[in-house]
């Protein structure tokens, strides 16, 4: 049985430090004022909202089904099935920027828009390319969630509120096109290796040759790509006869493109040269796709003005392709006018690893990548009670990235995504016996995290509204209009009675009070955006975390502590010396220091506070 609200809220008093709601006309007098310099800001000066549009909010019914007529299987519109189109459009999104601003968010990471294949999947395991990870053309918005119009008139209404527009990229694959003669379609295919199926080999080691004179794939010169000419070293690829000119632009129909080699297994080279689920897995090694897709991508530039990347399923290419593509694309952004330009990567990694994230911006040279390790040290700490020095050692890591706390400062951080599931459904699963309101508190105390500590917080869309989800993927695609899927509806969500049955656009939700508070605290202070970190107390039990923060120009000392226990504590905490006195900006600080260089703060369980220094 679910609590009412008052009971959770009432809980949630004796657990972590409240925000009042500052009600609607003080709200509307400190939303930001539309920011005529917007592309000025730096990437860590950025909050952003992550954002599926299938999901979000449907303004356009008459795209619901992309043009197309017939049942799901050929429209891939379903309401009321989790893994087929809902109707969510970009029409909706930008009818909603104000909510978005209301939250506090200052740029919005826009899932796939790209036109993608309706309905894959063998015979009565169809699904729908809602979440937009199937490309067929590059070059348009796929119908469903409107027309190229309709993402002109997003990027210049955000532009216009002074908020950034980031596009989901894909770059490794492609929608599930091609077949290979020696699998029945629709099934998986084992992954081939260039060792036992080389390129001048027909279908294996004992084949007649092929390719003649070709010097592997190591050679990156048109002159050696030019002599692989048969793709059929490790299968038969062919397109079936419907589908031949179905991608965008005309070249990605050649299966010489691809790699044809079978299912990746995420491991060793098939990682960047298997199909991704069946996915067509492009051969970036090759110098034609190299060009192909910079002019693709650099075309959205051009054409739309948008502020960044997030690059999908980056670690699954090689890196060579990583090093000619982010500077071309950084240049094409510069001739727009865009300075700024953020790319970071997809490296999906299931560990707190810094060293791990780190290699892709040392190797591969992108700028950033998700901060999956801190996605699990804070889930580690603050869901699965662990001690805290394992955010200690998240930081420690800083210095692994290429140009080290720099680039560690423009990591996007976040709590959960689309892939992997929510925080609040982790917060619960290691925590069975916790109450509603300890679960409220615990929600709440990752998010204070992600919103003060570096990085660049990235919100996912419906956290803010308590959405938990039953799981990853599918189950963590919850709708923010009024949903018809069943299996999201009972869900239970966090801090609130309402379901996901009814629109989600409030703002007076405990966890949208708090984001939008935490979100303008950090955006005003540059000590929370571009300041250096310095941790001052770990443990290795569930306890005090606390670090200090520094204004990038006057030095100013920011007191950032958290309390990852169930009990009150008290602790004294090593500041500067001449910190001295200090205003509260969240939680309860104390206003002096108890001693040159130390200061003690009682901070409730599963709370934080944010003392700022006075510079005086």
């Amino acid at each position: 049985m679910i609590k009412s609200v008052a009971t959770i809220l009432a809980g949630l008093l004796a657990l972590s430090p409240a925000i009042a709601d500052p009600g609607p006309a003080s709200r509307a007098a400190r939303k930001p004022a539309p920011a005529t310099d917007y592309r000025a800001r730096l990437p860590q000066d950025e909050v952003i909202y992550f954002v599926l549009p299938d999901r979000f909010e449907n303004a356009d019914p008459a795209n619901d089904r992309g043009g197309l007529t017939g049942d799901r299987r050929v429209t891939g519109f379903d309401p009321t099935a989790k893994g087929f189109y809902h109707g969510g459009d970009l029409k909706g999104l930008t009818k909603r920027l104000g909510y978005l601003q209301d939250l506090g968010a200052t740029a919005i990471w826009l899932g796939p828009i790209f036109k993608n294949k309706p309905v894959q999947g063998a015979p009565g395991r169809e699904s729908a390319g809602y979440h937009g990870y199937w490309i067929t053309d590059f070059t348009q918005v796929d119908p469903h969630l409107g027309t190229n119009a309709d993402m002109t008139a997003l990027v210049t209404a955000a532009h216009a509120r002074g908020m950034k527009v980031y596009m989901d990229i894909i770059i490794n694959h492609t929608a599930d096109v091609i077949q290979y003669r020696e699998c029945t379609e629709g099934t998986p295919c084992a992954y081939r290796d260039r060792a036992n199926y080389p390129y001048q080999r027909k279908l294996g080691l004992r084949g007649k040759p092929i390719n003649p004179g070709f010097a592997g794939d190591a050679v990156h010169t048109p002159e050696n790509f030019a002599r692989l000419t048969d793709p059929g070293f490790a299968y038969t690829p062919y397109v079936p006869a419907k589908e031949r000119t179905v991608k965008v632009p005309a070249w990605l129909n050649d299966p010489i493109y691809y790699h044809n080699r079978g299912d990746s297994t995420f491991t060793d080279e098939s990682s960047t040269m298997g199909d991704f689920s069946g996915l067509d897995d492009l051969a970036t090694e090759n110098p034609r796709v190299v060009s192909g897709m910079i002019d693709i991508f650099g075309s959205w530039i051009d054409r739309f003005k948008v502020d960044g990347f997030r690059i999908d399923t980056a670690r699954h290419v090689n890196p060579e392709f990583w090093q000619a593509f982010t500077p071309a694309m950084l240049d094409r952004a510069k001739a727009n006018g865009i300075p700024n330009f953020h790319i970071f990567g997809e490296v999906a990694y299931g560990t707190m690893d810094p060293g791990y994230l780190a290699r892709f911006t040392r190797v591969d040279k992108l700028p950033a990548v998700l901060d999956f390790g801190f996605r699990w040290g804070v889930t580690d700490v603050v869901a699965g009670n662990k001690g805290t020095n394992e955010l200690a050692a998240l930081f420690d890591g800083d210095a692994l990235y290429e140009h080290g706390a720099d680039t560690a400062m423009i990591l996007p951080t976040f709590l959960g995504n689309h892939d992997q599931g929510r925080f609040a459904r982790d917060v619960r699963r290691l925590n069975p016996n916790a109450s509603e309101a300890e679960v409220l508190a615990r929600v709440k105390l990752g998010h204070a995290m992600l919103l003060t500590l570096r990085g660049v917080p990235t919100i996912y869309s419906g956290d803010e509204q308590g959405f938990a989800g039953d799981g990853d993927d599918q189950d963590a695609r919850e709708d923010m209009f009024a949903s018809k899927v069943a299996v999201y509806n009972d869900n239970r969500l966090v801090g609130t009675d309402a379901t996901t049955a009814t629109t989600s656009f409030g703002t007076t939700h405990p966890l949208f009070r708090q984001i939008a508070e935490l979100a303008r605290l950090r955006v005003a202070h540059p000590a929370l955006t571009r300041g250096r970190t310095l941790v001052r107390a770990r443990g290795d039990t569930p306890g005090l975390f606390a670090v200090s923060r520094f204004d990038p120009v006057t030095g100013a000392e920011m007191l950032l502590a958290y309390n990852t226990s169930a009990k009150p504590l008290t602790s004294a905490i090593q500041v500067e010396t001449r910190s001295t006195r200090f205003d509260t900006l969240a939680g309860a600080c104390a206003a002096r220091a108890t001693a040159p260089g130390s200061v003690t703060l009682t901070i409730p369980a599963f709370g934080y506070a944010v003392c700022a220094a006075e510079t005086r």
